[in-house]
């Protein structure tokens, strides 16, 4: 390509970078090009809330205005703030590879509260204009106030370092590309299987006029077709449910072995309970079409769930079922034992990890009130074990959520951490030994059973139309008296669980984590 390109983008700082970054690719492959600063909707008005502003596009459409009128070759936008319907005239020819599409929550360290799910203090006042994480954040902390957050990064920082905030959201990938440093604050890192994030964040789009063919042609070793086939997905759920970039919607789309999985968040407003669902597809073309028809105004859900452990009615579970008048009854069928009362001092004085498998574990290895060492750090496998951990004050140095049940690959993830240290864990005194298998044999692996599970006898069936199932050892209990009735679903936490209904030849689901959250997206996602 002969000519110079202009390459139009915004005046931020961020904007800046990812204008910068796609100007230095470009040159990389030996097209030259400058830019044009276009102050868009979005950066002028500042005092209205982003859902208050007409229309969609509103730090877009004058880089489009622009762009049609041919005073700029092309434009490079944050894809999440692109509408999904590109105006007649112009495409987008290329996207980047994906930045973590993760949010942090940036908290003063005296409004920190670790004891509290993310970290942050009780009542505490949260600043986002974000319907989406207003919704997503309410749903797991009900506690938290929310105030409006405009600005670039820089000012909302300054925003939060003025204390009009006691902490604020910001996605990660912008504070990633600019290298803000925000030491001075508690950083909550929250994964997009927890706050699931704004379809396609984290990458930038190039577009350009349909017509300039020999542009796209150029553009195309700039483009990551796998992240184009995810985000996809995303966009195409926003599309169908007809929302702008700041709708309370999140999803988000990766690939996964030979398979596409993909998480949805919606709800109506921003003071609303979000319905979650998390799918599987070989096909991503089908994923957004399973997840809308999830939505659906007249589809049938249960009317009732059993699960085999107690429920607290102000979780998280029992308040997603609620809002679909689902009920719910909870009742253990194990019972739980301590099978020791003292820890050697003198062996956790010497540990590197300690990794916990189960909230048991957790519950009654520090009811021995262990004295540990400053340098022991600690490992959970999930989102429920890491709540759990904090009533003890302590925060996991490794959580395996981000491989949601699969046990294998959070022992794998979990080795590369541990490997050749001394690791402790606290067990059931009958349980698997995944993460034991998993790591190397110059580890010394020390194994404490803390605690044993005796199974109730005559268990009383359910005749709810949901079974979830949250142990192997629950499974034993309810069907040595019990059986299916005809259309009862089955939910399994864990493989390991699910492996007894193998064994009786009986479907069931396996929700992507073991947490509420995981749960209560099996629950929303089961075909009637």
């Amino acid at each position: 390509m002969n000519r110079k390109l202009i390459i139009g983008t915004r005046g931020s700082v961020l904007a800046m970078w990812q204008a910068n970054f796609v100007k230095d690719r470009l040159q990389e492959i030996g097209i030259e090009a400058e830019l044009k600063v276009i102050k868009t909707q979005g950066d002028i008005i500042q005092h209205l809330r982003l859902d208050k502003l007409e229309g969609k596009g509103f730090f877009t459409k004058e880089l489009e205005e622009e762009l049609l009128n041919g005073t700029i070759d092309l434009a490079v936008h944050s894809h999440k703030d692109l509408p999904t319907i590109n105006p007649p005239g112009l495409i987008i020819a290329a996207v980047s590879e994906r930045e973590d599409p993760s949010e942090l929550l940036i908290i003063h360290k005296d409004c920190v509260d670790i004891k509290k799910r993310l970290s942050l203090k009780h009542n505490a006042t949260v600043g986002t204009s974000s319907n989406r994480r207003k919704a997503q954040i309410s749903a797991l902390r009900p506690d938290l106030e929310f105030d409006d957050l405009r600005g670039n990064l820089q000012t909302r920082m300054q925003k939060l370092r003025d204390e009009q905030y006691d902490a604020i959201v910001l996605a990660k990938a912008g504070i990633s590309r600019i290298e803000m440093d925000i030491s001075d604050f508690h950083v909550e890192e929250i994964p997009p299987v927890e706050i699931i994030p704004a379809p396609a964040q984290g990458v930038l789009a190039i577009q350009i006029r349909e017509v300039d063919k020999e542009l796209f042609a150029a553009l195309q070793p700039l483009n990551n077709n796998e992240v184009a086939t995810t985000i996809a997905v995303e966009r195409l759920v926003l599309n169908k449910f007809d929302a702008g970039c700041h709708a309370p919607l999140g999803c988000y789309c990766r690939k996964s072995g030979d398979e596409y999985e993909a998480w949805a968040s919606i709800a109506d407003t921003s003071e609303d309970f979000p319905d979650r669902v998390y799918l599987r597809d070989a096909d991503p073309n089908r994923l957004a079409e399973r997840i809308f028809s999830k939505y659906a105004k007249d589809r049938k859900l249960p009317q009732s769930v059993f699960i085999s452990r107690e429920v607290d009615e102000n979780s998280y579970f029992a308040r997603a079922m609620a809002k679909h008048n689902i009920s719910i009854e909870g009742r253990s069928l194990i019972k739980i034992f301590p099978i020791i009362n003292k820890l050697d001092p003198f062996i956790l004085k010497h540990v590197d990890w300690i990794i916990f498998s189960s909230k048991n574990g957790i519950e009654h290895f520090f009811n021995l009130e262990p004295r540990l060492s400053k340098k022991t750090k600690i490992g959970v496998i999930g989102r429920g074990s890491e709540e759990v951990l904090r009533k003890y004050d302590r925060v996991a140095d490794f959580s395996g959520d981000s491989e949601g049940i699969n046990m294998d690959e959070i022992a794998k993830k979990f080795a590369e951490l541990a490997n050749g240290g001394t690791v402790l864990i606290p067990r059931a005194k009958e349980s698997l030994e995944t993460i034991q298998k998993a790591l190397s044999p110059e580890t010394k692996i020390i194994n404490i059973p803390v605690y044993e599970t005796v199974l109730e006898e005559d268990v009383d069936p359910s005749n709810a139309e949901v079974l979830v199932f949250t142990s192997p050892s629950n499974v034993e209990a309810y069907f040595a008296d019990n059986l299916l009735e005809p259309g009862q679903k089955v939910i399994c936490i864990g493989r390991s669980t699910g492996a007894k209904f193998d064994e009786m030849n009986v479907p069931y689901t396996l929700p992507y984590s073991p947490d509420e959250i995981g749960l209560s997206e099996a629950v929303f996602g089961l075909d009637y």
